[in-house]
């Protein structure tokens, strides 16, 4: 039998990972770090560094990558002149405008010559553009087409993509400009490593893994035509695959996560996706660490341009005008009762399911719940049909816009996310900073960025049954409207800003730099 949503459940209070080591003065006290601009301000000449990536929000989004790929390399260019390389794709030669054409890359085995392109942006951020017409300027995502499949050729664009950035960092592209340091980001870059190491090219390389569960597998015959030496073939193997992924994490000296608790997690059997003896090797030898993901400062309810009605931690009648614009938005009825929001994708792995078994105990317990996002077929059906059968409780767009997304932020007072594995999340760190308490699954960097029963609630097993008793803590806080104000306020001035993460990268870049010396 499920129990009642009421029904009392345990705290759950992960360990928190240890602090990093700070300075102390004379007296044995910690000394305040130095922000970025003023150590670059400090120190010698910024050093070149290439940030290559598959998406960036500026010109395409397609997960959460392209939201860092935005953020981190304007924050790290206090310290490192950090520009980045991202492929021709049509939205981003489209914003890009004219392009100044900077540069070539010779072409090797079956991946093509490309020219490379330069667009400065707004802020001066320098992006060079890698331009080959019939690789990258196609209709649909990064990554797959208008109906849903991967690119055939996914195996060459992206081995074009990390052998150019390879070649730019052998000073073979004509630019004028040599980076002295990689900072790669999943598998479409992560074999950028080993062209590095096959070519005995000398600069270090970093990679970011954003989500150990998509790899860059296809066959192994196809190693010569992406110019993969046969001796080096076989530290790509992954079951009968080459995997571009592995070959990141076997060949940058230095490896990280998007949290502390997930680099810790793929270490093991459970998240590990197979991979999980390879890197704990790495973790064993110091190339393996997580460092949490920012959030964009937009996302800031006293300034933020999507919302119609501004609020802050000391002023929360605009929550409250929030709540019922988004009621009317949705066409729910005013409640006085606690609404929940749903930003999501609407699929398996972000425990979506749950939240349709449990919605119904939501609903009566007096509940609003908004749906924003879409995903597996299944699920949409089903959260369909609850708003069909709970309209005055339940309201879904099956869609996503941002602006919709901020405003049920805003207007929500808790976040459901009980995602099975989690890498990072960023949804949890936009609802705090709007004043919703996330509910959350504990795992990975919701670990690291939810301390239960002060910012959020989290709860041990992906499952109905602890989701729902996790709800029931959510409903007797509501009840308690002291210990409400204080969650929440402790949600919104929580660190969750760029800077701070920001610090750690550079501090892994010298430390990359250091090792590979």
């Amino acid at each position: 039998m499920p129990q009642p949503i009421d029904h009392p459940g345990p705290v759950v209070r992960p360990k928190t990972p240890r602090a990093a080591q700070r300075q102390r003065d004379a007296r044995g006290r910690f000394t305040r770090r130095a922000p970025l601009a003023a150590q670059a301000a400090a120190g010698s000449s910024r050093q070149p560094s290439l940030f290559v990536t598959s998406e960036m929000s500026d010109f395409v989004k397609a997960g959460g990558l392209g939201e860092v790929a935005a953020a981190l390399p304007r924050v790290l260019r206090a310290r490192y002149d950090v520009r980045v390389l991202i492929p021709g794709y049509p939205a981003v030669l489209e914003k890009a405008g004219a392009l100044e054409i900077v540069g070539e890359v010779a072409g090797v085995a079956a991946l093509p010559a490309c020219r490379i392109g330069l667009v400065r942006q707004a802020d001066g951020l320098p992006v060079y553009v890698l331009l080959n017409a019939a690789l990258f300027e196609r209709e649909g995502s990064p990554y797959v087409s208008d109906a849903g499949t991967d690119w055939d050729d996914n195996a060459l664009r992206f081995a074009t993509l990390s052998h150019a950035a390879a070649q730019i960092a052998a000073g073979r592209a004509g630019l004028g400009w040599t980076p002295r340091l990689l900072h790669l980001n999943d598998w479409p870059c992560a074999l950028a490593a080993g062209y590095l190491r096959w070519s005995a090219i000398p600069v270090p390389s970093l990679l970011t893994i954003h989500n150990l569960a998509y790899q860059g597998l296809f066959p192994t015959a196809m190693a010569a035509q992406l110019g993969i030496p046969d001796a080096a073939a076989p530290a790509l193997d992954f079951y009968g695959r080459l995997s571009f992924l592995q070959a990141g994490i076997v060949h940058a000296d230095q490896v990280n996560t998007v949290s502390v608790s997930y680099a810790r997690q793929i270490t093991g059997p459970e998240l590990g996706c197979g991979l999980d003896t390879l890197l704990a090797r790495r973790a064993a030898a110091g190339r393996l660490s997580g460092i949490i993901n920012g959030v964009d400062p937009s996302y800031d309810p006293r300034t933020d341009a999507h919302l119609r009605v501004h609020f802050s931690v000391n002023q929360w009648q605009g929550k409250n005008v929030n709540a019922e614009q988004v009621r009317r938005e949705f066409h729910l009825p005013q409640s006085r009762g606690p609404l929940f929001a749903v930003v999501s994708r609407l699929v398996h792995q972000k425990g979506m399911d749950l939240v349709v078994e449990v919605a119904p105990q939501i609903a009566a317990a007096g509940g609003q719940i908004v749906f924003v996002g879409q995903g597996e077929r299944q699920i949409e059906r089903a959260v369909r049909t609850l708003c069909g059968r709970y309209p005055a409780h339940m309201a879904a767009m099956i869609g996503f816009e941002e602006s919709v997304a901020r405003r049920v932020y805003a207007a929500s007072d808790f976040l459901l996310m009980p995602s099975r594995f989690e890498p990072c999340g960023l949804s949890q760190m936009y609802a705090q900073r709007f004043g919703s308490l996330p509910i959350a699954h504990a795992t990975g960097g919701l670990i690291d960025t939810v301390d239960d029963g002060v910012t959020g609630f989290l709860f041990a097993e992906p499952s109905a049954d602890a989701l729902r008793r996790c709800v029931g803590r959510a409903f007797r806080t509501w009840r308690l409207p002291g210990l409400m104000s204080a969650m929440r306020r402790a949600a919104m001035l929580a660190p969750s800003g760029w800077e701070h993460a920001g610090q750690r990268y550079a501090d892994l870049y010298a430390r990359t730099a250091a090792r590979a010396a």
